[in-house]
């Protein structure tokens, strides 16, 4: 097991549940709901790439290659990429902060980094079953 995934997966898992308790009880009723939408997209990814950072920790024993630390660390800067940039939208298009929206263009960047994550564990899968 790589230890270093593992911990940081739960770690992205604890606060996705923070995150999201917050959007339950304290922003419920002070976004709009595309607002909230948008939040929520961001805590509904940071989870599922919680569990597939701590998968690919466990996964590491089983498949010790450097693509599989690799697939984590795309997982892990994805997430941070994505849901920090939902996460960031939000606040600033409830605030009115029209000069931000830039930052839309910013958020494919963590998706195309999750994908890529999801490719290169395909691919230690198959190197595994090649051999």
């Amino acid at each position: 097991m790589h230890k270093g995934l593992l911990k940081t997966g739960a770690f992205i898992g604890a606060l996705a549940v923070i995150l999201g308790a917050f959007a339950a009880h304290a922003l419920r009723s002070r976004l709009l709901p595309d607002e909230l939408a948008i939040f929520e997209t961001g805590v509904r990814y940071q989870m599922y790439h919680a569990f597939a950072v701590i998968i690919v920790g466990i996964l590491y024993k089983e498949f010790p290659h450097k693509e599989t630390v690799w697939a984590g660390r795309a997982f892990i800067f994805g997430t941070i990429i994505f849901s920090g940039t939902l996460y960031l939208l939000t606040y600033f298009k409830s605030a009115g902060n029209t000069g931000m929206f830039w930052l839309g263009a910013v958020t494919p960047v963590g998706g195309t980094m999750l994908i890529a994550g999801w490719l290169l564990l395909m691919r230690v899968f198959l190197q595994k079953t090649l051999k």
